[in-house]
């Protein structure tokens, strides 16, 4: 584990690169509260230190929930779990501004947005205005109420699940919308001795009872570190072949955007990072573009419709686009 410098007030900074020692013991304490899906956890942590968003979507029960407040209680920051429901508005999530009688003035009271992580449980239950209450907040790190911008707090990440579209009473996200997030992930069904243990020790009550091992000032210098992560022009060649690929694709009716390409750069450099290296390889970009590229895609009508269906097809198009393209040496 990296060494860390106790400063004023008592709070460990990071210093160095060996800081990155520290994720290795938030990746076991959150896989221990998500028993057999360490990927899904490393998932999870690249969305954190890439200062990206997560969405986490499959049927209910497999732990979508048990992961977001893992990752957020794991980190000594505020935490609000938010559930959306068919009848909220977006001052439930933004604030609002109130007149005070006391002092004959308008005063805005901030909505459960202005924290650090943000659980936005079942998020495609909302209405799409609700919905689009998030854009601003998730791309740009703040909200406009009434003609006034008000920042947010840092580090601000999105942690949102959602039930697959086809579940009654679920609203598709629009594109715009899940462009914003940095991946989209699933869970999964555990395997038989994962489950048995879930079964005997429930840990999502092992979650609940998680103590800080980061805080949020070691969370924005890891991120910082991240962004220094070395990535070799020939990789960044790599990519754009890749989302240049995804534009050409006769499946695809709109391909992965520039932000897409951004977003799995970032995502590269923070696996790189918690693995260990201080440079970007291949292998970091081929197992990252699935869940960076593929809620960005919109399939034509002849090769997938709405639905788990085209999740499905798009994820198997970025595999087999990732075969036809060399892979840099």
């Amino acid at each position: 584990m990296a060494q860390r410098e106790v400063v004023a007030g008592g709070r460990a900074a990071i210093d160095d690169p060996q800081a990155f020692g520290l994720l290795g013991e938030l990746e076991r304490r959150l896989s221990g509260a998500l028993m057999g899906k360490r990927d899904v956890v490393r998932l999870a942590l690249v969305s954190l230190l890439s200062r990206g968003h997560l969405l986490i979507e499959d049927v209910p029960g497999v732990g979508k929930t048990t992961l977001a407040l893992s990752l957020a209680r794991a980190v000594d920051g505020r935490f609000l779990r938010l559930q959306f429901t068919s009848d909220m508005l977006p001052s439930d999530i933004l604030g609002v501004t109130i007149f005070n009688a006391r002092t004959q003035e308008f005063e805005f009271k901030p909505g459960p947005i202005f924290t650090n992580f943000l659980l936005a449980d079942e998020i495609n239950r909302a209405t799409p205005k609700t919905q689009g209450a998030l854009l601003e907040a998730m791309n740009e790190g703040q909200v406009t109420v009434e003609g006034r911008s008000y920042p947010l707090e840092h580090p601000f990440l999105v942690i949102a699940t959602q039930n697959p579209v086809e579940h009654h009473g679920a609203y598709p996200l629009p594109e715009s919308q899940l462009d914003r997030f940095l991946m989209r992930i699933r869970i999964g069904y555990p395997g038989r001795e994962s489950e048995r243990h879930i079964v005997r020790q429930n840990p999502s009550a092992d979650a609940a009872a998680l103590t800080p091992i980061l805080s949020s000032h070691e969370v924005m210098e890891l991120q910082k570190m991240v962004s220094h992560v070395r990535v070799e022009n020939d990789l960044v060649d790599y990519i754009l072949a890749i989302v240049e690929s995804t534009r050409k694709h006769e499946a695809l009716s709109l391909g992965v955007s520039p932000r897409g390409a951004q977003a799995l750069f970032r995502a590269a450099q923070a696996l790189a990072a918690i693995e260990g290296r201080d440079y970007v390889i291949p292998d970091d970009i081929k197992h990252l573009a699935v869940p960076v590229f593929a809620h960005r895609l919109m399939l034509n009508t002849r090769f997938g419709g709405p639905g788990r269906s085209s999740t499905d097809s798009a994820e198997k198009l970025i595999e087999e686009i990732l075969t036809s393209i060399p892979v840099p040496i």
